[in-house]
Order: structure tokens, then sequence, then C-alpha cells
């Protein structure tokens, strides 16, 4: 057992026992438990020489009053003496001094109780001093009762012997408790440093942490289980700089990817964190023109606790305003070169239609004329889906509908059978038996443009000898068309970015401009649907469209 040293604050501090020396000041509750047991005992003498004042006493007054004057001046002496200045082991001074003054007591008045006083220093000494005390309590009782039975040269009986048989076992209790108490108290002292040392730790460990996350240059935002914000990064804050609106009361407007359509409350990412909701690279703007506006992606993640529980979730946003301003610079760039490059394409489709139709030209001419006819078709084909997916978006490209009640499964039967020629040069088969009569409110043109993208990507995705499934149906108020494939599946890393414009999915066949998915996903938005997408690598892919069966409310059909 050591005591505390300057040089280890936090070690555990214990008391020294008799015959040992404490440091200066190593107790400072040393003095006031020596004048709490004195003043204790000083009580009881001083109401006992009340009773013996005021009533008969059959013994020698003068020797007991000259116990209860020493108990009275050792007591006067605990009070002024400054016993945290001395060795520990002076303070047993004391109660020894209260063992003689009992004795004059009991000598004083040899038939009555006043022995029982010496239960007040001889648990002191026992207590206190450990092991050392205890033996010399029991030496002092024995011996102090040896010589005042032989003084009265009375016989010795079981009640000579009772009470100093009952004194040492009380002081043995007192030991014993105090032993108890000294280890209790260790205990807690290494536990009160080791918890110390703990939350010193963690603090440090905190403000690394909170140092490190507002070094980073994207926002963090930690929300409890309870839906409360409980830590926010400073790049958080700085991201909402410039963008707060004038009127306190009022929020700052968010918008969609497209950066015109209003996000409503419910769908900020923030209010999706707190409902639960787990997602990845929600585009959202912030602002409205011609003031400030930046665009941030957010991500949110799910975070467990030991229990398996939910335990909040932590809010990421970063700041894309130069990227997508730079996305839509090289969109813009890449519309205007598109259109340049389409009106000659245009001009050299029309003359090599003029020299295939001249009955002059020869049969090996016409056969490459026809190869140039169709290479240049696709390339118009690609510069038309470039011009589309620069300028598509749920405003523009709602803006050229033309809708009306359509009947999905004639589309959808006409789309397969203009596919069937690709299907069958590599043995897949197109399966038509789930089509059913389903009614769209949809322009004929674009839907089939989004049909047709589909049922491209499901053949050109499948497996030889694979198989393409397409379907309809409807249930009045909406109206369903299924592509589905038997190939090779969308990995979860390309389904994040599957919608992306000039992403391609990885596998084996990488072809195509990267548009399709991108330009079909704005026009199905555009007439109020939505596409969704199930798929697991290995097994396939299932592309469903969700379009109104019905005209919406002011619109004639």
């Amino acid at each position: 057992m050591t005591a505390a040293t300057p040089g280890n604050p936090g070690a555990p501090t214990v008391r020294p026992r008799a015959g040992v020396t404490a440091p200066e000041g190593d107790d400072p509750t040393r003095g006031r438990t020596a004048t709490l047991n004195q003043l204790l005992l000083a009580a009881v003498v001083f109401v006992l020489g009340v009773l013996v004042a005021v009533g008969p006493f059959g013994g020698e007054p003068l020797l007991f009053f000259l116990g209860v004057v020493i108990v009275v001046a050792v007591t006067a002496a605990t009070l002024a003496v400054p016993w945290n200045r001395l060795p520990y082991g002076w303070v047993a001074i004391v109660p020894a001094i209260d063992i003689i003054a009992i004795t004059l007591m009991q000598i004083a008045a040899p038939d009555t109780v006043l022995g029982l006083l010496w239960i007040f220093p001889t648990t002191w000494l026992a207590g206190g001093f450990g092991l050392l005390g205890l033996f010399g309590v029991i030496v002092a009782i024995a011996g102090i009762v040896s010589v005042l039975t032989a003084l009265s040269a009375a016989e010795v009986t079981y009640r000579t012997l009772l009470l100093p048989l009952v004194l040492i076992a009380v002081a043995a209790t007192s030991h014993l408790n105090a032993r108890r108490s000294d280890a209790q108290r260790m205990l807690l002292a290494k536990q009160s440093h080791l918890l110390g040392s703990i939350l010193a730790r963690t603090r440090r460990q905190e403000q690394v942490v909170t140092e490190v996350l507002d070094a980073v240059d994207f926002g963090i935002v930690r929300v409890g289980p309870d839906g409360r914000v409980a830590v926010t990064n400073g790049a958080h804050g700085r991201l909402q700089q410039g963008l707060e609106p004038d009127d306190d009361r009022s929020e700052v407007p968010a918008f969609r990817d497209d950066g015109s359509t209003p996000l409503p409350p419910d769908e900020l990412p923030l209010e999706r964190a707190r409902r639960g909701d787990a997602f990845d690279d929600q585009v959202v703007w912030f602002g409205v023109e011609p003031g400030p506006r930046r665009a941030l992606t957010i991500s949110a993640r799910r975070l467990t606790d030991p229990d398996a529980g939910d335990a909040g979730a932590v809010v990421v946003s970063r700041d894309v305003t130069a990227e997508l301003n730079a996305l839509r610079a090289r969109d813009d760039l890449v519309a205007s070169v598109s259109h340049e490059l389409r009106t000659p394409l245009t001009s050299i489709l029309g003359y090599l239609d003029l020299a295939i139709e001249d009955p002059d030209t020869p049969d090996a001419v016409r056969a490459n004329l026809d190869i140039a006819e169709r290479n240049a078709e696709r390339l118009l084909r690609i510069v038309a889906d470039i011009l589309a997916a620069s300028s598509s978006s749920p405003t523009t490209v709602g803006a050229s509908l033309e809708p009306q009640l359509v009947d999905a499964r004639d589309l959808v039967d006409a789309a397969a059978a203009d596919a069937l020629p690709r299907a069958s040069a590599r043995a897949i088969t197109i399966d038509t038996t789930g089509l059913e009569p389903a009614t769209a409110w949809g322009d004929p043109l674009r839907l089939r443009q989004v049909v047709d993208n589909l049922v491209s990507n499901a053949i050109a995705y499948n497996k030889d000898g694979g198989t393409v499934f397409v379907g309809t149906t409807t249930d009045g108020a909406w109206s369903w068309i299924l592509v589905r494939d038997t190939g090779v599946g969308i990995s979860d890393a390309d389904r994040s970015r599957l919608f992306q414009r000039y992403y391609k999915a990885g596998g084996e066949r990488r072809a195509g401009t990267g548009l399709g998915l991108a330009i079909t996903r704005d026009i199905v938005r555009a007439h109020g649907g939505e596409l969704g997408l199930h798929s697991a690598p290995g097994v396939g892919s299932t592309f469903i469209v969700k379009l109104p069966a019905i005209a919406p409310e002011g619109d004639a059909p």
C-alpha cells in the first residue's frame, strides 16, 4: 500500500497504522476524527459527572472527579492541538490517557459499570491503529483488570471476566471493520483513479475527433435516436453561410437535383434521416436565383448500439456546386456541338437515299452506300441521344409532350416485334404472354422510346439463349409496363449510378453512350410516373414503368 505522492496525484491515500510516521498533511481528516471521538467520550463523562454531583454516590468523589477533569482537559487539548501537522502515532496518546482516566473512575467506584467507558478509547485504538492498536488494547485491558482484581482481593468469577472479554471482542470487531473500510476506500480510490484516466483519455479523443471533423471540407451531422441533432462540425455551418434568408422565420428554399423542382419538407435529407431512412448521394439545391445557390450531395448512414438497437444516424454533406455547374457547361457544349453535327448528317443521309434510289447506281456501289447509310443513321441516333440528354429534365421533356390515351399493350408488343431480329441473332426469346390490356396517358412516341430503350438493354445485357419477359397491367388509376431479363444483373455499385448520364454499367457488354436510362427516367417522370428497378447479380434485372392510366384533371382525353 502506497500513499499519494506529488508524482502520482491520482494514487489512493491510505491511512497509516500505529508505529508508522505519515508525511505531513497526509490525512486532512485526522484532526476531525480525533475531535469527534474525544467529544463523544467527554459528553458521556460530563453527564455522569452531573449525575454524581446531584445524587448520592457510594464511591470516592475526589478520585472520580479527578478522572472527569482529566477527560475534560484531554478534550480541550484535542481541540487545540493541530494533529494534521504531527506524526500520525501521536494521536494515540489521547485514547491512552482516556483509559487512565476511566481506570481512576472505576477505582473510585469499583462496584459500578463505569468500566464500560473503556469501549470508547479501545475501539478508537483498535480501529484507528491497526494490529498494533488492537494488541495494545488487549494488553492494557488485561493488565488493568488484573491489577484491579488484585487490589480488591476479590474472587475471580465469570462476572469479573465478562467485562474484559466484551471489551476485547468490541475492539476486535472495530479493528476488522476499520480494515474492511480501508480496503473499500482503497478500492474506491483505485476506481476513481481509473475513471479519471478514462475520462481524460476520452476527452483527448473527443478533442482529436472534433479537430479532425472541423478540418474536413464536408459537413457532418450526428442525429440521435430521438431525432435531435447531437453533433455538427464546422464545415456544416460553412456550407450554410450566405444562404440564410432575410426573414429569420423562413427557411432556405430547397430543390431537387434538376435545380428547379421544389423539394417537399418531408423529403429533406435531415428529415429523412430522422425518420430512419438511409440513402446515398441525394443532390439538393439550396437558394434561389439571382441570389446565391449551392448544390449539396447528401448521404445518411444508420448507426446501431451494442445491443443492435437504433442509435441514430450520421448525415454527410458535400458541396458539388462547381461540379454540377461544370457538368451543365459540358452539356451545353455537347448540345451545341451535337446540334451542329445534326444538320450535315441529315444532309448526308438525304443524298445517300437519293444515290441508293437512283436506278443508274450499280449494285456493288449501292451495297456500299447501304453500309454508309446504316452507319450515318446510327451516328444520327447517337447525336439525337446526346441532344436529348443534354437538354432532358422533367420540365424540358414535359414541354415537348403531346399526351393522349394509348394502349400500352399494343405499344410494348410493337417494340418487342421490332427487337425480335436482334434477339434472334443471340437465341434470346422475347416472352409476350404477360401483356394485358392497359390504358396509359402519355405521348406515344416518347413512351415507345422508353420501351425501346428498356428492351434494347434487356437484350444487350442478357445471356445468349436467355429470355426477355415483357408485360403490361393496370388497376384503373395506374398502369405498369414490365421488362425483365435473365442476364448478368446489376451490382450495388452500378445501381447507385445507373441513371447518371454517360455512365455505363460494368460487364462484358459495355455498349451504347450511357444515356438511354437517364433519358428514359426523365421521360417517365415528365409523364408523372416513376421508373423502378429490381436486380441481383447473376439473376437478372427487372424495370417497372409506372404511368397514369387516366388523364389528369383538366386535360381532355
